[in-house]
Protein backbone atom coordinates (compact mmCIF):
# COMPACT_ATOMS: atom_id res chain seq x y z
CA UNK A 1 0.00 0.00 0.00
CA UNK A 2 1.29 3.46 -0.86
CA UNK A 3 2.33 5.68 1.99
CA UNK A 4 -0.56 7.89 3.05
CA UNK A 5 -0.44 11.64 3.49
CA UNK A 6 1.08 11.66 6.96
CA UNK A 7 0.79 14.13 8.42
CA UNK A 8 -1.53 16.42 6.47
CA UNK A 9 -3.02 19.50 8.04
CA UNK A 10 -5.29 22.22 6.69
CA UNK A 11 -6.65 25.28 8.41
CA UNK A 12 -9.32 27.29 6.64
CA UNK A 13 -11.36 30.34 7.51
CA UNK A 14 -14.39 30.45 5.19
CA UNK A 15 -15.50 33.70 3.64
CA UNK A 16 -16.68 35.96 6.42
CA UNK A 17 -18.09 39.46 6.49
CA UNK A 18 -17.65 42.20 9.07
CA UNK A 19 -19.58 45.25 7.90
CA UNK A 20 -18.05 46.38 4.62
CA UNK A 21 -15.12 43.99 4.91
CA UNK A 22 -15.03 40.34 3.83
CA UNK A 23 -12.13 37.92 3.98
CA UNK A 24 -11.05 34.32 3.39
CA UNK A 25 -7.91 32.55 4.65
CA UNK A 26 -6.70 29.04 3.80
CA UNK A 27 -3.49 27.28 4.85
CA UNK A 28 -2.21 23.74 4.49
CA UNK A 29 0.84 21.59 5.23
CA UNK A 30 1.54 18.27 3.53
CA UNK A 31 4.23 15.72 4.37
CA UNK A 32 4.19 12.47 2.39
CA UNK A 33 6.36 9.81 0.81
CA UNK A 34 5.26 10.24 -2.82
CA UNK A 35 6.12 13.77 -3.85
CA UNK A 36 6.99 12.86 -7.47
CA UNK A 37 5.80 9.88 -9.54
CA UNK A 38 7.67 6.70 -8.66
CA UNK A 39 10.18 5.71 -11.41
CA UNK A 40 9.92 2.06 -10.32
CA UNK A 41 7.00 -0.37 -10.15
CA UNK A 42 7.33 -0.81 -6.38
CA UNK A 43 4.47 0.15 -4.08
CA UNK A 44 6.72 2.57 -2.19
CA UNK A 45 9.13 4.98 -3.87
CA UNK A 46 12.76 5.30 -2.75
CA UNK A 47 13.89 8.77 -1.66
CA UNK A 48 10.62 10.57 -2.51
CA UNK A 49 9.66 12.50 0.63
CA UNK A 50 8.10 15.92 0.17
CA UNK A 51 7.12 18.78 2.47
CA UNK A 52 4.72 21.37 1.08
CA UNK A 53 3.24 24.39 2.80
CA UNK A 54 0.67 26.75 1.27
CA UNK A 55 -1.11 29.90 2.42
CA UNK A 56 -3.81 31.87 0.58
CA UNK A 57 -5.72 34.94 1.75
CA UNK A 58 -8.36 37.21 0.25
CA UNK A 59 -9.54 40.54 1.69
CA UNK A 60 -12.21 42.84 0.25
CA UNK A 61 -13.45 46.25 1.36
CA UNK A 62 -16.50 48.11 0.03
CA UNK A 63 -15.64 51.78 -0.39
CA UNK A 64 -19.21 52.74 -1.32
CA UNK A 65 -22.19 51.21 -3.09
CA UNK A 66 -20.37 51.09 -6.44
CA UNK A 67 -16.68 50.50 -5.69
CA UNK A 68 -14.51 47.99 -3.92
CA UNK A 69 -10.84 47.27 -3.18
CA UNK A 70 -9.65 43.70 -2.83
CA UNK A 71 -6.30 42.07 -2.05
CA UNK A 72 -5.23 38.49 -2.83
CA UNK A 73 -1.99 37.02 -1.52
CA UNK A 74 -0.49 33.55 -1.81
CA UNK A 75 2.68 31.85 -0.61
CA UNK A 76 3.96 28.31 -1.05
CA UNK A 77 7.15 26.53 -0.11
CA UNK A 78 7.84 22.98 -1.30
CA UNK A 79 10.80 20.64 -0.94
CA UNK A 80 11.08 17.46 -3.01
CA UNK A 81 13.42 14.52 -2.92
CA UNK A 82 14.03 13.23 -6.45
CA UNK A 83 13.03 9.53 -6.40
CA UNK A 84 15.62 6.88 -7.22
CA UNK A 85 15.65 3.86 -9.51
CA UNK A 86 17.58 0.92 -8.02
CA UNK A 87 20.02 -1.13 -10.08
CA UNK A 88 21.11 1.50 -12.60
CA UNK A 89 24.22 0.77 -14.65
CA UNK A 90 26.94 3.43 -14.66
CA UNK A 91 27.02 5.61 -17.75
CA UNK A 92 30.66 6.78 -17.58
CA UNK A 93 32.61 3.49 -17.34
CA UNK A 94 33.79 4.03 -13.74
CA UNK A 95 36.16 1.05 -13.88
CA UNK A 96 38.12 2.92 -16.55
CA UNK A 97 37.83 6.27 -14.78
CA UNK A 98 40.25 6.57 -11.86
CA UNK A 99 38.50 9.75 -10.70
CA UNK A 100 35.29 7.89 -9.85
CA UNK A 101 34.49 5.32 -7.14
CA UNK A 102 34.43 1.70 -8.28
CA UNK A 103 30.76 1.22 -7.36
CA UNK A 104 27.76 3.34 -6.46
CA UNK A 105 24.28 2.15 -5.43
CA UNK A 106 21.71 4.13 -7.45
CA UNK A 107 19.12 3.66 -4.71
CA UNK A 108 21.28 5.87 -2.48
CA UNK A 109 21.34 8.93 -4.76
CA UNK A 110 20.47 12.16 -2.97
CA UNK A 111 19.08 14.71 -5.47
CA UNK A 112 16.67 17.37 -4.18
CA UNK A 113 14.66 20.31 -5.48
CA UNK A 114 13.16 23.26 -3.60
CA UNK A 115 10.44 25.54 -4.98
CA UNK A 116 9.10 28.85 -3.65
CA UNK A 117 6.22 30.89 -5.04
CA UNK A 118 4.75 34.19 -3.79
CA UNK A 119 2.25 36.49 -5.46
CA UNK A 120 0.01 39.39 -4.61
CA UNK A 121 -2.77 41.25 -6.44
CA UNK A 122 -4.44 44.53 -5.47
CA UNK A 123 -7.62 45.36 -7.41
CA UNK A 124 -9.92 48.37 -7.57
CA UNK A 125 -13.40 47.72 -9.03
CA UNK A 126 -15.99 50.33 -9.98
CA UNK A 127 -19.53 50.19 -11.35
CA UNK A 128 -20.82 53.40 -12.91
CA UNK A 129 -24.13 52.74 -14.59
CA UNK A 130 -23.51 50.94 -17.86
CA UNK A 131 -19.72 51.07 -17.36
CA UNK A 132 -17.92 48.53 -15.18
CA UNK A 133 -14.16 48.40 -14.83
CA UNK A 134 -11.34 47.14 -12.68
CA UNK A 135 -7.64 47.95 -12.39
CA UNK A 136 -5.12 45.58 -10.82
CA UNK A 137 -1.49 45.73 -9.77
CA UNK A 138 0.27 42.40 -9.42
CA UNK A 139 3.64 41.10 -8.31
CA UNK A 140 5.20 37.63 -8.20
CA UNK A 141 8.41 36.09 -6.95
CA UNK A 142 9.31 32.46 -7.71
CA UNK A 143 12.39 30.32 -7.34
CA UNK A 144 13.52 26.78 -8.03
CA UNK A 145 16.78 25.24 -6.80
CA UNK A 146 17.98 21.79 -7.84
CA UNK A 147 20.84 20.30 -5.83
CA UNK A 148 22.58 17.21 -7.26
CA UNK A 149 24.28 14.27 -5.64
CA UNK A 150 27.80 15.27 -6.78
CA UNK A 151 29.42 11.85 -6.54
CA UNK A 152 26.40 9.87 -7.72
CA UNK A 153 25.49 12.11 -10.66
CA UNK A 154 29.09 12.11 -11.87
CA UNK A 155 29.16 8.32 -11.57
CA UNK A 156 25.98 7.68 -13.58
CA UNK A 157 25.88 10.69 -15.92
CA UNK A 158 29.32 12.28 -15.92
CA UNK A 159 27.62 15.57 -14.97
CA UNK A 160 26.40 17.08 -11.69
CA UNK A 161 24.56 20.42 -11.99
CA UNK A 162 23.49 22.74 -9.19
CA UNK A 163 20.79 24.95 -10.78
CA UNK A 164 19.24 28.00 -9.13
CA UNK A 165 16.63 30.17 -10.91
CA UNK A 166 14.91 33.26 -9.52
CA UNK A 167 11.95 34.87 -11.30
CA UNK A 168 10.58 38.32 -10.46
CA UNK A 169 7.61 39.87 -12.24
CA UNK A 170 5.29 42.83 -11.82
CA UNK A 171 2.61 44.46 -13.87
CA UNK A 172 -0.70 46.26 -14.34
CA UNK A 173 -3.95 44.99 -15.81
CA UNK A 174 -7.21 46.74 -16.62
CA UNK A 175 -10.55 45.39 -17.88
CA UNK A 176 -13.86 47.11 -18.60
CA UNK A 177 -17.30 46.49 -20.05
CA UNK A 178 -19.75 49.04 -21.43
CA UNK A 179 -23.34 48.28 -22.36
CA UNK A 180 -24.21 50.36 -25.43
CA UNK A 181 -27.81 49.09 -25.29
CA UNK A 182 -29.68 45.81 -24.90
CA UNK A 183 -27.99 44.18 -27.91
CA UNK A 184 -24.36 45.34 -27.74
CA UNK A 185 -21.89 45.09 -24.86
CA UNK A 186 -18.34 46.26 -25.44
CA UNK A 187 -15.46 44.70 -23.51
CA UNK A 188 -11.89 45.98 -23.61
CA UNK A 189 -8.72 46.02 -21.59
CA UNK A 190 -4.99 45.51 -21.52
CA UNK A 191 -2.01 44.49 -19.45
CA UNK A 192 1.67 45.23 -19.04
CA UNK A 193 3.97 42.66 -17.44
CA UNK A 194 7.73 42.89 -16.83
CA UNK A 195 9.76 39.81 -15.86
CA UNK A 196 13.38 39.24 -14.92
CA UNK A 197 15.19 35.95 -14.38
CA UNK A 198 18.44 35.19 -12.61
CA UNK A 199 19.64 31.82 -13.92
CA UNK A 200 22.71 30.54 -12.08
CA UNK A 201 24.30 27.11 -12.34
CA UNK A 202 27.47 25.38 -11.23
CA UNK A 203 28.17 22.15 -13.11
CA UNK A 204 30.76 19.50 -12.25
CA UNK A 205 32.15 17.89 -15.45
CA UNK A 206 35.09 15.81 -16.62
CA UNK A 207 37.47 16.93 -19.36
CA UNK A 208 37.21 14.38 -22.19
CA UNK A 209 39.09 13.44 -25.34
CA UNK A 210 37.67 13.17 -28.85
CA UNK A 211 36.11 9.79 -28.03
CA UNK A 212 34.41 11.12 -24.87
CA UNK A 213 36.79 9.40 -22.43
CA UNK A 214 37.63 11.34 -19.24
CA UNK A 215 41.20 12.70 -19.20
CA UNK A 216 41.28 14.26 -15.73
CA UNK A 217 39.37 14.83 -12.50
CA UNK A 218 36.02 16.62 -12.43
CA UNK A 219 35.99 20.38 -12.15
CA UNK A 220 33.30 23.07 -11.80
CA UNK A 221 31.98 25.34 -14.56
CA UNK A 222 29.88 28.32 -13.48
CA UNK A 223 27.28 29.82 -15.81
CA UNK A 224 25.26 32.81 -14.59
CA UNK A 225 22.80 34.85 -16.65
CA UNK A 226 20.33 37.69 -16.19
CA UNK A 227 17.38 37.71 -18.59
CA UNK A 228 14.39 40.01 -19.02
CA UNK A 229 11.04 40.02 -20.74
CA UNK A 230 8.35 42.64 -21.35
CA UNK A 231 4.85 41.63 -22.40
CA UNK A 232 2.08 44.06 -23.41
CA UNK A 233 -1.38 43.24 -24.67
CA UNK A 234 -4.67 44.99 -25.42
CA UNK A 235 -8.03 43.66 -26.59
CA UNK A 236 -11.50 44.83 -27.60
CA UNK A 237 -14.64 42.82 -28.37
CA UNK A 238 -18.34 43.25 -28.89
CA UNK A 239 -21.04 40.92 -27.60
CA UNK A 240 -23.91 41.29 -30.07
CA UNK A 241 -27.25 39.70 -29.16
CA UNK A 242 -28.63 39.36 -32.68
CA UNK A 243 -31.76 37.69 -31.29
CA UNK A 244 -32.77 36.06 -27.99
CA UNK A 245 -31.43 32.75 -29.36
CA UNK A 246 -28.34 33.99 -31.24
CA UNK A 247 -25.27 35.76 -29.80
CA UNK A 248 -22.15 36.81 -31.73
CA UNK A 249 -18.86 37.71 -30.01
CA UNK A 250 -16.15 39.26 -32.18
CA UNK A 251 -13.03 41.29 -31.57
CA UNK A 252 -9.25 41.33 -31.70
CA UNK A 253 -6.19 41.36 -29.49
CA UNK A 254 -2.78 42.95 -30.01
CA UNK A 255 0.23 41.38 -28.25
CA UNK A 256 3.83 42.59 -28.08
CA UNK A 257 6.71 40.57 -26.59
CA UNK A 258 10.24 41.88 -26.09
CA UNK A 259 12.91 39.85 -24.29
CA UNK A 260 16.63 39.26 -24.10
CA UNK A 261 16.39 36.87 -27.07
CA UNK A 262 13.07 37.47 -28.88
CA UNK A 263 11.12 40.47 -30.24
CA UNK A 264 7.70 39.74 -31.75
CA UNK A 265 4.12 41.01 -32.01
CA UNK A 266 0.80 39.92 -33.49
CA UNK A 267 -2.75 41.17 -34.06
CA UNK A 268 -5.20 38.31 -33.39
CA UNK A 269 -8.87 38.33 -34.49
CA UNK A 270 -11.48 36.25 -32.67
CA UNK A 271 -15.12 35.40 -33.42
CA UNK A 272 -17.58 33.09 -31.66
CA UNK A 273 -21.23 32.29 -32.35
CA UNK A 274 -23.66 30.87 -29.74
CA UNK A 275 -27.07 29.60 -30.89
CA UNK A 276 -29.88 28.23 -28.68
CA UNK A 277 -32.69 27.13 -31.03
CA UNK A 278 -34.61 25.53 -28.13
CA UNK A 279 -34.46 25.53 -24.35
CA UNK A 280 -32.73 22.13 -24.47
CA UNK A 281 -30.24 22.66 -27.31
CA UNK A 282 -27.14 24.87 -27.46
CA UNK A 283 -24.71 25.07 -30.38
CA UNK A 284 -21.46 27.00 -30.61
CA UNK A 285 -18.73 27.61 -33.18
CA UNK A 286 -15.71 29.86 -33.09
CA UNK A 287 -12.30 30.85 -34.41
CA UNK A 288 -9.41 32.51 -32.59
CA UNK A 289 -5.88 33.51 -33.50
CA UNK A 290 -3.43 33.11 -30.57
CA UNK A 291 0.01 34.46 -29.75
CA UNK A 292 1.87 32.59 -26.99
CA UNK A 293 5.21 34.09 -25.89
CA UNK A 294 8.02 31.72 -24.87
CA UNK A 295 9.29 31.55 -21.28
CA UNK A 296 11.79 34.25 -20.36
CA UNK A 297 14.29 31.53 -19.39
CA UNK A 298 16.54 30.68 -22.31
CA UNK A 299 19.88 28.87 -22.75
CA UNK A 300 22.26 30.86 -24.95
CA UNK A 301 24.64 29.51 -27.55
CA UNK A 302 27.53 30.76 -25.41
CA UNK A 303 26.40 28.46 -22.59
CA UNK A 304 26.27 25.47 -24.95
CA UNK A 305 29.78 26.23 -26.25
CA UNK A 306 31.15 26.56 -22.73
CA UNK A 307 30.82 22.78 -22.27
CA UNK A 308 32.68 21.78 -25.44
CA UNK A 309 35.39 19.26 -24.62
CA UNK A 310 33.67 18.11 -21.42
CA UNK A 311 31.40 15.25 -20.38
CA UNK A 312 28.45 17.68 -20.72
CA UNK A 313 29.15 18.58 -24.35
CA UNK A 314 26.12 18.60 -26.67
CA UNK A 315 26.09 16.44 -29.77
CA UNK A 316 25.21 19.57 -31.77
CA UNK A 317 26.05 23.20 -31.05
CA UNK A 318 23.00 24.62 -32.85
CA UNK A 319 20.89 26.68 -30.45
CA UNK A 320 18.38 28.92 -32.20
CA UNK A 321 16.35 31.01 -29.72
CA UNK A 322 12.89 29.88 -28.67
CA UNK A 323 10.15 31.81 -30.48
CA UNK A 324 6.54 32.76 -29.77
CA UNK A 325 3.89 30.32 -30.94
CA UNK A 326 1.33 31.59 -33.47
CA UNK A 327 -1.76 29.45 -33.91
CA UNK A 328 -5.22 29.32 -35.50
CA UNK A 329 -7.82 27.56 -33.38
CA UNK A 330 -11.25 26.33 -34.57
CA UNK A 331 -13.93 24.91 -32.28
CA UNK A 332 -17.52 23.73 -32.73
CA UNK A 333 -19.89 21.76 -30.56
CA UNK A 334 -23.33 21.22 -29.14
CA UNK A 335 -24.99 20.49 -25.82
CA UNK A 336 -28.33 18.70 -25.66
CA UNK A 337 -30.65 17.91 -22.75
CA UNK A 338 -32.30 14.64 -23.74
CA UNK A 339 -34.47 14.26 -20.65
CA UNK A 340 -34.80 15.84 -17.21
CA UNK A 341 -31.39 15.48 -15.56
CA UNK A 342 -29.82 13.86 -18.65
CA UNK A 343 -27.33 16.03 -20.57
CA UNK A 344 -24.95 15.13 -23.43
CA UNK A 345 -22.37 17.20 -25.27
CA UNK A 346 -20.03 16.88 -28.25
CA UNK A 347 -17.15 19.23 -29.04
CA UNK A 348 -14.59 19.17 -31.85
CA UNK A 349 -11.48 21.32 -32.18
CA UNK A 350 -8.56 21.86 -34.55
CA UNK A 351 -5.40 23.88 -33.95
CA UNK A 352 -2.76 24.69 -36.55
CA UNK A 353 0.41 26.35 -35.28
CA UNK A 354 3.64 27.89 -36.45
CA UNK A 355 6.58 27.67 -34.02
CA UNK A 356 4.59 25.19 -31.91
CA UNK A 357 5.82 25.54 -28.30
CA UNK A 358 6.60 22.48 -26.22
CA UNK A 359 8.80 21.71 -23.23
CA UNK A 360 10.43 18.76 -21.52
CA UNK A 361 12.82 17.56 -18.86
CA UNK A 362 16.36 17.23 -20.21
CA UNK A 363 19.08 16.11 -17.81
CA UNK A 364 18.56 15.36 -14.14
CA UNK A 365 16.77 18.50 -12.93
CA UNK A 366 12.98 18.83 -12.67
CA UNK A 367 13.15 22.20 -14.47
CA UNK A 368 11.40 22.35 -17.83
CA UNK A 369 13.21 23.53 -20.97
CA UNK A 370 11.21 25.07 -23.86
CA UNK A 371 11.67 24.46 -27.59
CA UNK A 372 9.73 24.93 -30.85
CA UNK A 373 8.45 22.76 -33.65
CA UNK A 374 8.28 24.61 -36.99
CA UNK A 375 4.69 23.36 -37.36
CA UNK A 376 2.11 21.88 -35.05
CA UNK A 377 -1.34 20.37 -35.48
CA UNK A 378 -3.66 19.35 -32.67
CA UNK A 379 -7.22 18.12 -33.12
CA UNK A 380 -9.78 15.96 -31.42
CA UNK A 381 -13.31 15.20 -30.26
CA UNK A 382 -14.71 15.30 -26.72
CA UNK A 383 -17.92 13.53 -25.69
CA UNK A 384 -19.58 14.23 -22.34
CA UNK A 385 -22.69 12.84 -20.66
CA UNK A 386 -24.20 13.32 -17.21
CA UNK A 387 -27.35 12.25 -15.40
CA UNK A 388 -28.75 13.31 -12.03
CA UNK A 389 -31.95 12.26 -10.31
CA UNK A 390 -32.55 12.80 -6.62
CA UNK A 391 -29.50 11.67 -4.72
CA UNK A 392 -28.05 9.73 -7.64
CA UNK A 393 -25.66 11.18 -10.22
CA UNK A 394 -23.37 9.71 -12.84
CA UNK A 395 -21.09 11.00 -15.59
CA UNK A 396 -18.93 9.83 -18.49
CA UNK A 397 -16.31 11.78 -20.46
CA UNK A 398 -14.36 10.42 -23.42
CA UNK A 399 -11.82 12.36 -25.47
CA UNK A 400 -9.96 11.40 -28.65
CA UNK A 401 -6.93 13.60 -29.39
CA UNK A 402 -4.05 13.89 -31.84
CA UNK A 403 -1.13 16.25 -31.12
CA UNK A 404 1.78 16.38 -33.57
CA UNK A 405 4.76 18.53 -34.49
CA UNK A 406 7.39 18.64 -37.22
CA UNK A 407 10.96 19.98 -37.32
CA UNK A 408 12.65 21.27 -34.17
CA UNK A 409 13.73 24.85 -34.92
CA UNK A 410 15.06 26.03 -31.55
CA UNK A 411 17.20 24.71 -28.67
CA UNK A 412 18.48 21.99 -31.01
CA UNK A 413 21.38 21.19 -28.65
CA UNK A 414 18.86 19.35 -26.44
CA UNK A 415 18.36 16.58 -29.02
CA UNK A 416 20.24 13.70 -30.56
CA UNK A 417 21.38 14.58 -34.14
CA UNK A 418 19.71 11.44 -35.56
CA UNK A 419 16.40 12.45 -33.94
CA UNK A 420 16.86 16.00 -35.25
CA UNK A 421 17.26 14.67 -38.79
CA UNK A 422 14.19 12.42 -38.48
CA UNK A 423 11.90 15.11 -37.03
CA UNK A 424 12.98 17.59 -39.71
CA UNK A 425 11.10 15.59 -42.34
CA UNK A 426 8.49 13.70 -40.29
CA UNK A 427 5.49 14.57 -38.17
CA UNK A 428 5.80 13.05 -34.70
CA UNK A 429 3.45 12.91 -31.73
CA UNK A 430 3.99 15.39 -28.93
CA UNK A 431 5.04 13.79 -25.65
CA UNK A 432 1.73 14.63 -23.92
CA UNK A 433 -0.35 13.12 -26.75
CA UNK A 434 -2.72 10.40 -25.51
CA UNK A 435 -5.16 9.04 -28.09
CA UNK A 436 -8.00 8.17 -25.71
CA UNK A 437 -8.70 9.63 -22.28
CA UNK A 438 -11.80 8.82 -20.28
CA UNK A 439 -13.32 9.40 -16.87
CA UNK A 440 -16.40 7.59 -15.62
CA UNK A 441 -18.12 7.68 -12.28
CA UNK A 442 -21.23 7.58 -10.13
CA UNK A 443 -22.26 8.93 -6.74
CA UNK A 444 -25.19 8.72 -4.35
CA UNK A 445 -26.09 11.07 -1.50
CA UNK A 446 -28.32 10.13 1.43
CA UNK A 447 -29.65 13.17 3.27
CA UNK A 448 -30.40 13.01 6.97
CA UNK A 449 -31.74 15.59 9.36
CA UNK A 450 -28.32 16.13 10.95
CA UNK A 451 -26.21 15.89 7.78
CA UNK A 452 -25.66 13.74 4.70
CA UNK A 453 -23.66 10.77 3.43
CA UNK A 454 -22.00 10.74 0.01
CA UNK A 455 -20.54 7.62 -1.63
CA UNK A 456 -18.80 7.67 -5.00
CA UNK A 457 -17.01 5.47 -7.52
CA UNK A 458 -14.56 6.93 -10.04
CA UNK A 459 -12.76 5.22 -12.95
CA UNK A 460 -10.13 7.11 -15.00
CA UNK A 461 -8.76 5.52 -18.21
CA UNK A 462 -5.87 6.37 -20.54
CA UNK A 463 -4.67 4.66 -23.73
CA UNK A 464 -1.05 5.52 -22.85
CA UNK A 465 1.36 8.44 -23.28
CA UNK A 466 4.13 8.43 -25.85
CA UNK A 467 7.49 6.64 -25.85
CA UNK A 468 10.15 6.04 -28.47
CA UNK A 469 9.77 3.26 -31.04
CA UNK A 470 12.28 1.36 -33.18
CA UNK A 471 11.95 1.41 -36.98
CA UNK A 472 12.51 -1.66 -39.18
CA UNK A 473 16.07 -0.51 -39.93
CA UNK A 474 16.84 -0.23 -36.21
CA UNK A 475 16.70 3.59 -36.06
CA UNK A 476 14.84 5.48 -33.37
CA UNK A 477 11.41 7.06 -33.95
CA UNK A 478 10.93 9.82 -31.34
CA UNK A 479 7.56 9.45 -29.60
CA UNK A 480 6.69 6.74 -32.12
CA UNK A 481 5.02 4.36 -29.65
CA UNK A 482 2.94 4.36 -26.49
CA UNK A 483 3.11 2.77 -23.06
CA UNK A 484 0.31 0.23 -22.33
CA UNK A 485 -3.25 1.44 -21.57
CA UNK A 486 -4.27 1.76 -17.94
CA UNK A 487 -7.26 2.30 -15.69
CA UNK A 488 -7.85 2.51 -11.96
CA UNK A 489 -10.86 2.26 -9.67
CA UNK A 490 -11.28 4.77 -6.86
CA UNK A 491 -13.87 4.73 -4.06
CA UNK A 492 -14.81 7.29 -1.45
CA UNK A 493 -17.28 8.23 1.24
CA UNK A 494 -17.97 11.61 2.87
CA UNK A 495 -20.10 12.20 5.96
CA UNK A 496 -21.30 15.67 6.95
CA UNK A 497 -22.86 16.34 10.32
CA UNK A 498 -23.60 19.05 12.82
CA UNK A 499 -22.37 19.22 16.38
CA UNK A 500 -23.20 21.85 18.93
CA UNK A 501 -24.85 25.15 17.88
CA UNK A 502 -25.18 23.96 14.29
CA UNK A 503 -21.46 23.93 13.53
CA UNK A 504 -20.70 21.88 10.43
CA UNK A 505 -18.16 19.04 10.17
CA UNK A 506 -17.11 16.82 7.29
CA UNK A 507 -15.22 13.53 7.49
CA UNK A 508 -13.94 11.99 4.24
CA UNK A 509 -12.25 8.71 3.34
CA UNK A 510 -10.82 7.97 -0.14
CA UNK A 511 -9.43 4.68 -1.44
CA UNK A 512 -7.29 5.26 -4.54
CA UNK A 513 -6.41 2.42 -6.96
CA UNK A 514 -8.59 -0.19 -5.28
CA UNK A 515 -6.96 -3.16 -7.08
CA UNK A 516 -3.42 -1.87 -6.40
CA UNK A 517 -2.66 -1.98 -10.13
CA UNK A 518 0.91 -1.18 -11.20
CA UNK A 519 0.74 0.92 -14.35
CA UNK A 520 3.27 3.01 -16.22
CA UNK A 521 2.77 6.64 -17.22
CA UNK A 522 6.24 6.97 -18.83
CA UNK A 523 8.94 4.42 -19.53
CA UNK A 524 11.85 6.90 -19.55
CA UNK A 525 12.03 7.27 -23.33
CA UNK A 526 10.39 9.94 -25.47
CA UNK A 527 11.06 13.60 -26.17
CA UNK A 528 11.87 15.51 -22.98
CA UNK A 529 11.32 12.52 -20.68
CA UNK A 530 14.21 12.01 -18.27
CA UNK A 531 12.86 9.15 -16.14
CA UNK A 532 10.21 6.47 -15.98
CA UNK A 533 7.01 7.28 -14.07
CA UNK A 534 4.49 4.90 -12.53
CA UNK A 535 1.01 5.73 -11.36
CA UNK A 536 0.15 5.72 -7.71
CA UNK A 537 -0.44 2.34 -6.08
CA UNK A 538 -3.24 1.67 -3.60
CA UNK A 539 -3.56 4.50 -1.10
CA UNK A 540 -5.97 5.34 1.69
CA UNK A 541 -6.56 9.01 2.51
CA UNK A 542 -8.64 10.59 5.22
CA UNK A 543 -9.55 14.16 6.10
CA UNK A 544 -11.69 16.08 8.56
CA UNK A 545 -12.89 19.65 8.00
CA UNK A 546 -14.69 22.08 10.28
CA UNK A 547 -16.59 25.20 9.22
CA UNK A 548 -16.83 27.99 11.77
Amino acid sequence: MAEALTPFARASKPAARAGKTSYFIDGSYDHNGLGIENPAASSKAIHDTTDQGRLFSYFSRLLDNSSRVSVMMSASASNFQVPNTPGLAAGTSPNGNPWLPGTFDSSRLDENQGERNYFGVVTYQKSAGTLNYQVSALARASSVHFTPDPAGDLYFNGVASDVDRQLRSGGLQGDASYALHDRHTLRFGGMLLAESVAADSTTMVFPVDGDGNPTGPAYALADNHRLHGLFAGAYAQDEWKISPQLTLNYGARLDVFDSSFDHENQLSPRVNLLYQPTATTTLHAGYARYFTPPPVENVSGATVAKFDGTSNASATSQDDPVRAERSDYFDAGLSQRLAPGFQVGLDGYYKQAKSQLDDGLFGQTLILSAFNYAEGRIYGLELTASYANGGFSTYANLAHAVAQGRNWISAQFLFDPADLAYVKDHWISLDHDQTLTGTFGAAYTWKQSAGSTLCYLDLPYGSGLRNDATAADGSNIPNGGTVPPYYTINLGVEQSFKLGQGRRWKARLDLVNLADKSYQLRDGSGVGVNAAQYGMRRGLFGSVSYTF
